[in-house]
């Protein structure tokens, strides 16, 4: 895929106020995936190869491997013939004193990846190994020189920093894309065990946003890694620094995610015997009544199913009660009615899509059980005194 065509899909997202998703991949189950999902492009990474591993990214820094080949191999084997016109950006090691930047070069564009991105990246490196690199001429001037040769060639760029002075430099060539890489992913089994503290990151974020700006910098700015590996706290840097148009995580999509619900899920389907009963299917099939009480089977159902119909007289049935006889009982235990708790609960359900989507109403509508968007307003303006269009302005709490 073309630069050009490439930067206008971006800036078109950035200007309808959606942030853009990079995923860091080295394996085409995780790559058509993150495509699926709508993510905006792919990075292809060494350090992506060694997690799938089950090896920490760190290992992209030492000689496993040569870098270069390692993710030529796996980017033609797995990533490219998959992903087709995706975008895919060459992670390239601009230090490696065997490459010839121009041979490479016209070899990432024979490939049709989109672009590249200098990683591994010496600016993760610091202190004496930092200093013998540099005293041996490898230094991030060489990555900042690499990726201006490619733009001039006609590739998709971006550029990784990590400090103000990093920010300089490689904004001198103007990269597609800046990232401020915060550091190795934290969280999980394999995450670096020395944290930065969060107040750091947004300190250095604040630091080199204020540089660009001065700068006039024309660049995308994204960040990555660090102590950012949930969607919560990449809205709160979103929302504090209104620079910021994008994430790309490595770590966060891949290894967090697979430790989490893969390790659970194997240790519930070995303990079979003893799992609990918490899918609602089973337990309406043998009898909710071992395992709520009937008023909770009640709001959990409507937790899970508020987005279709939900009458009472079926619930009712599951119960083996009469209706009235399950409206009474709720009412008397919420203080409220069923069809009360069922409006309340799709209408916040609705604000938090208001606050945290860019979803038309008329979708949000839909995906909170108003298929009629008449009938949402009229219910949303009974409740909320206005309309949805002017709640979603006001940026109002929830109900309750």
């Amino acid at each position: 895929m073309k630069r050009e065509v490439i930067l206008k899909k971006l800036k078109r997202q950035i200007y309808e106020g959606k942030f853009l998703l990079g995923v860091a991949t080295a394996t085409g189950m995780s790559a058509i995936n993150a495509k699926e999902g709508g993510a905006d492009f792919i990075l292809a990474l060494n350090s992506g190869k060694f997690r799938q591993m089950g090896r920490s990214s760190l290992a992209g820094y030492l000689p496993f491997a040569n870098s270069n080949d390692l993710v030529e191999n796996f980017s033609i084997r797995e990533l490219l013939p998959i992903l087709e016109d995706y975008p895919v950006l060459f992670g390239v090691n601009t230090t490696d004193p065997l490459m010839n930047s121009n041979e490479l070069i016209e070899h990432i564009q024979e490939y049709n990846f989109a672009g590249v991105v200098n990683y591994p990246t010496i600016c993760l490196i610091d202190g004496q190994f930092r200093e013998a690199l540099e005293e041996e001429n490898i230094k991030y001037s060489q990555e900042v020189d690499f990726i201006e040769k490619a733009k001039k060639a006609g590739l998709f760029t971006m550029g990784f920093v990590t400090n103000t002075n990093e920010a300089e430099q490689m904004d001198r060539v103007r990269p597609d894309v800046l990232c401020i890489h915060l550091g190795l992913t934290e969280g999980g089994n394999l995450g670096a065990k020395k944290m930065r503290s969060f107040e750091a990151m947004l300190a250095t974020i604040q630091e080199i946003c204020t540089i660009l700006e001065k700068r006039k910098s024309t660049s995308i700015i994204t960040v990555y890694g660090g102590p950012i590996n949930d969607l919560t706290e990449v809205r709160y840097v979103y929302n504090k620094f209104p620079e910021i148009s994008g994430y790309i995580g490595g770590s966060t999509f891949e290894r967090i995610n697979s430790e989490q619900i893969l390790s659970t899920q194997i240790k519930s389907f070995k303990d079979a015997a003893h799992t609990e009963h918490d899918n609602l299917t089973i337990q309406i099939l043998e009898g909710v009544e071992k395992y709520y009480d009937y008023v909770e089977f009640v709001k959990k159902y409507i937790h899970e199913n508020y987005s279709t119909n939900i009458f009472i007289s079926e619930l009712a049935e599951f119960t083996n009660l009469s209706s009235s006889y399950l409206s009474d009982l709720f009412k008397k235990k919420t203080g409220i009615s069923f069809t009360e708790y069922l409006i309340k609960f799709r209408l916040n359900k609705a604000i938090e899509l208001m606050k945290s989507t860019d979803l038309r109403l008329v979708e949000i509508a839909q995906l909170v059980g108003y298929p009629d968007y008449a009938q949402f307003n009229k219910i949303f303006k009974k409740y909320m005194k206005k309309s949805p269009k002017k709640y979603r302005e006001s940026n109002i709490d929830t109900i309750f």
